[in-house]
């Protein structure tokens, strides 16, 4: 039995020449791709969630610049329902030395035509439903979403995916 409150995350999509930062990640002993992506913690608003995880799974700082989606997404294997707030931005301040988050084996800067190749090992659908909405020109001010937290996230309608 699964809660009927989804699960709020963050995650971040950062350009650079054609070229987008994802991270790797062994997920229940499987590696996949993905955003740099997360949960939003207790106390936190989703603007300081996603740029605490781009920096805890790439070692890159992320100013984000607009809102591409909200996306509502379950998975057929757990059953768990995410809502996932998508942000556009910037990365620079790499710390090549900081240790990643648990879990990640590494990061890639992937093309669109990339990620394709590799569609079976994503972790969701998400990851390239964000891409083609952020290269679609979806975006959406920050202003908006920047100082929900957990509970105001939730009432906030997702595209259904």
């Amino acid at each position: 039995m699964h809660s009927s409150t989804p699960e709020i995350t963050v995650a971040a999509i950062t350009e650079n020449q054609g070229r987008f930062l994802v991270v790797e990640e062994r997920i229940n002993r499987r590696l996949v791709f993905n955003q740099p992506a997360g949960h939003l913690e207790h106390g936190e608003s989703l603007l300081s969630a996603v740029v605490r995880e781009v920096r805890e799974e790439t070692a890159w700082r992320f100013e984000a610049e607009s809102l591409v989606g909200v996306y509502l997404w379950r998975s057929p294997e757990s059953g768990v329902t995410t809502k996932r707030f998508a942000f556009c931005g910037s990365v620079d301040d790499h710390r090549a030395s900081q240790p990643l988050d648990h879990g990640i084996v590494g990061t890639h800067w992937f093309s669109r035509a990339d990620l394709m190749d590799r569609e079976r090992l994503l972790r969701s659908p998400l990851v390239l439903l964000c891409i083609e909405d952020y290269l679609g020109g979806k975006r959406q001010s920050l202003d908006s979403v920047a100082h929900l937290d957990l509970r105001t996230a939730t009432a906030i309608p997702a595209v259904a995916v």
